[in-house]
């Protein structure tokens, strides 16, 4: 009987990738959906990817409910913690993020501790790593890095990965379980989608090719490929040695200008940006649209990642970020999204 994982946010982007890798590498994945109506879509699709589905099982569960987390542990011997609200407009109140990602987390993590799990290995994010630091700061972000809450502004995303996952550690530390413990850091997920929902990075893609961004601001993109990022969810998991760690992503950055000028090259057809917005009517955008606002402290700051430790557990060199984007533009053309 191959061991069985419960996969939280199978329905996701890099849920679905998640769960593909578990079931082509043999374990047998128990996904929660927040409604069990998903559950047949999702099977459909992981189907078409070519897995075994025969060893895939759903159960419903909401990060911000108590319902049904220790029937949904039972007999779990892995649990996969990828399930976190992510979005590209931010909410008017910060806690519509925070809440749910600490919550959910705080409830995963204890009802995995009390099923006396083997590991866990827990989705969280660059943006818990990278952000709050002055501008001085040039050197690659390591696993030893944290956001700064309290330095410059950050928006309600980048808060909520930070502190659900000062959470997850915290959990472990009291229970004496920190080497049941692996994160997976990436920074913006792109590569091949396996349905018609974009999610939401591959809607970053979307917009610069669908003609709704005129100019390309000079913000940077952080870009790992999401089979990578899959991958690294199950080494982290089925590696013993990968317990008690923190694995950062990200295979190279670039800036929405030079995102623009690869796609244009490949998809000449599309209303692809030309030119790039001058920085200045970036922030007198940003006076007038929330979303932008939030971010005008990216303009021209690029951010790296130190991503060795994550190559050494996966014994190879991430993919090519310009792959990532690229597989990105032709799934969404694949699928007549564009």
């Amino acid at each position: 009987m191959s061991d069985r994982v419960l996969l939280t946010g199978i329905s996701g982007f890099l849920g679905g990738h998640v769960a593909l890798t578990l079931l082509n590498a043999g374990y047998s994945v128990r996904g929660s959906v927040r409604n069990l109506y998903k559950s047949e879509k999702v099977r459909q699709t992981l189907a078409a990817a070519g897995a075994d589905v025969s060893r895939l099982e759903f159960v419903a569960l909401d990060l911000t409910s108590d319902a049904g987390w220790d029937e949904a542990m039972a007999d779990i011997d892995y649990l996969q913690h990828t399930a976190s609200p992510f979005v590209l407009s931010m909410p008017d109140d910060r806690n519509d993020l925070i809440r749910p990602a600490v919550e959910g987390t705080e409830r995963a993590l204890a009802a995995a501790l009390r099923a006396n799990v083997k590991r866990v290995v827990l989705t969280s994010s660059m943006a818990a790593i990278a952000y709050g630091h002055d501008k001085s700061h040039t050197a690659a972000f390591s696993a030893d890095d944290w956001t700064r809450l309290d330095g410059r502004p950050i928006n309600a995303y980048i808060e909520s990965k930070t502190r659900a996952e000062r959470r997850a550690w915290e959990i472990m530390d009291q229970a004496g379980r920190r080497e049941s413990l692996a994160t997976i850091n990436p920074s913006g997920i792109f590569g091949p989608l396996l349905d018609e929902d974009p999610g939401t990075s591959a809607l970053l893609v979307k917009r610069l090719m669908d003609g709704s961004v005129p100019a390309a601001p000079r913000i940077p993109v952080s870009a790992v490929d999401v089979r990578d990022v899959a991958h690294a969810h199950l080494e982290a998991m089925r590696q013993p040695a990968a317990g008690g760690k923190r694995y950062p992503m990200a295979e190279s950055t670039m800036l929405f200008m030079d995102a623009a000028r690869l796609l244009r090259r490949h998809y000449p057809s599309h209303r692809i940006p030309r030119i790039e917005m001058p920085d200045w009517a970036v922030r007198l955008y940003g006076l007038f649209d929330k979303d932008v606002r939030s971010n005008l402290g990216e303009l021209g700051h690029p951010k790296r990642l130190d991503s060795t430790p994550t190559t050494a557990m996966l014994g190879r060199s991430l993919i090519p970020a310009r792959d990532a984007l690229l597989a990105t533009a032709n799934s969404l053309v694949e699928q007549q999204l564009v």
